[in-house]
């Protein structure tokens, strides 16, 4: 199963959520996943910004090799599950085709829409990449738990 996470830039958030899922699915003892990550305004090829690289790497994560992708149809049409950062990745999935397919990770992890959105942490502090890196750590075993009871 293809999971893509998705973003503005691919260059923080879900660069971010894309590592953390990779190994909680991999803690959990799951298998049969592949995780990427696109952005519905990535600048293909950039590496992960500054403050995510940072913060990940305080936490153990290195994501110095992740370059950033663009979100295409292609993408879209190839993933089983996408989960988006927010309702504007949700709508731009939804017109690539993305359907019953994409959601919100927010509420695919069981938080009522209102608090369903992850933060944009570009171009801040690194205390706003910590609160972005809190807050993907929080929804992230609802999340494997879904992907585990095979949704």
């Amino acid at each position: 199963m293809k999971v893509l996470l998705v973003c503005t830039g691919n260059t923080c958030r879900s660069p971010m959520a894309e590592a953390l899922l990779v190994r909680a699915l991999e803690s959990a003892g799951i298998q049969g996943f592949t995780v990427e990550s696109a952005g519905i305004a990535a600048w293909e090829g950039s590496a992960a910004s500054e403050g995510a690289y940072l913060v990940m790497l305080e936490r153990g994560y290195d994501i110095s090799s992740h370059r950033a992708r663009q979100l295409t149809k292609e993408l879209v049409d190839r993933a089983d599950l996408i989960l988006a950062m927010g309702r504007a990745h949700l709508a731009r999935i939804r017109e690539l085709g993305g359907g019953g397919r994409a959601h919100s990770i927010g509420e695919f992890a069981g938080r009522t829409p209102d608090g369903a959105e992850i933060r944009d942490p570009y171009g801040t502090d690194l205390d706003s990449y910590r609160e972005t890196f809190r807050d993907l750590t929080e929804l992230l075993p609802s999340v494997v738990r879904r992907l585990g009871g095979g949704l």
